[in-house]
This record gives C-alpha cells, sequence and structure tokens, in this order.
C-alpha cells in the first residue's frame, strides 16, 4: 500500500494543479495543439556565422528531446527542449548544449548558451554556416505562420 503524499499545507499534488490545465494537457497553445491553424515559429536571429535562439529548457526530463517550437505566456514562441539533466553546476546547460549541437549536426564546442544560464529560458549562439543552420533551424521549427 502507498503511503498518502501529502505537503506540509496538506494537500496532494492533484489538489495542487490548476483546474485550469488538467493532468496530461497540452501546454501548447490551442490551435497548434488541435493541429489546426498555423504553427508558432521561434525567431533565429542571424549573423554572419552565428545564429541565435531562445529556448525553454525543461532539466529532469525522461529524455532528451529538441520539442520543436512552444509559446509562452507573453505570447513569445520560443524552442522546447528536454534534458535529462539535473539543473545543478552547469549539467542542464551542457546537456542541453550537446542536443542541439548533436540535432543540427555542428560540433559540441560550436555551440554555448549565451544568456539565462541559471533561468529556463535561455539564448543559445550556434556558430558555423549560418544560412545551414538556420534552414535547419526552420525544418525544426516547422513551416512558418501566414500572416
Amino acid at each position: 500500500m502507498s503511503a498518502d503524499r501529502r505537503s506540509p499545507g496538506g494537500k496532494t499534488s492533484a489538489d495542487r494543479r490548476s483546474p485550469a490545465t488538467p493532468a496530461g494537457a497540452d501546454r501548447r497553445s490551442p490551435a497548434t495543439a488541435s493541429g489546426a491553424g498555423p504553427r508558432p515559429t521561434a525567431r533565429v536571429e542571424t549573423s554572419a556565422t552565428t545564429n541565435r535562439i531562445r529556448v525553454r529548457l525543461t532539466p529532469r526530463s525522461a529524455r532528451d528531446e529538441l520539442d520543436g517550437v512552444e509559446v509562452l505566456s507573453d505570447g513569445t514562441s520560443v524552442f522546447a527542449a528536454r534534458v535529462r539533466a539535473v539543473p545543478e553546476k552547469g549539467a542542464a546547460n551542457a546537456a542541453l548544449e550537446t542536443l542541439v549541437a548533436k540535432t543540427l549536426g555542428v560540433a559540441r564546442t560550436r555551440v554555448s548558451v549565451v544568456s539565462g544560464s541559471t533561468s529556463r529560458i535561455k539564448t543559445v549562439a550556434i556558430e558555423g554556416d549560418a544560412e545551414t543552420v538556420a534552414r535547419r533551424l526552420a525544418d525544426l521549427a516547422g513551416p512558418p505562420e501566414k500572416p
């Protein structure tokens, strides 16, 4: 028999869950969750040799994965990533850099977290052939939104 896991306030995790977000609910925008409507696209800042992307990182996940694009509550579109590493001593950031490098087919040393090292929302710089990397990011993000 399992023990009743209650917080000091006497509530279980199911009690604390917001009624607006039931367990297993899709956090993407309603249009993209149902498959109808345009998919959101994340902004990619491109210079001659570097691309910068914003990533929402979820550490302690079941698997390492770049999930495509997610819309934040403020309407900003970011790439969503999950890593198994814990957010201690830069382990999750290093796992994110490795994941992005592997997904985009660039060397691990060409990818770095340039801001947001202690935040869930991070800016990641990818050095190399900017045009090729931008194309791979666009493929990962899906088709662009139609006005």
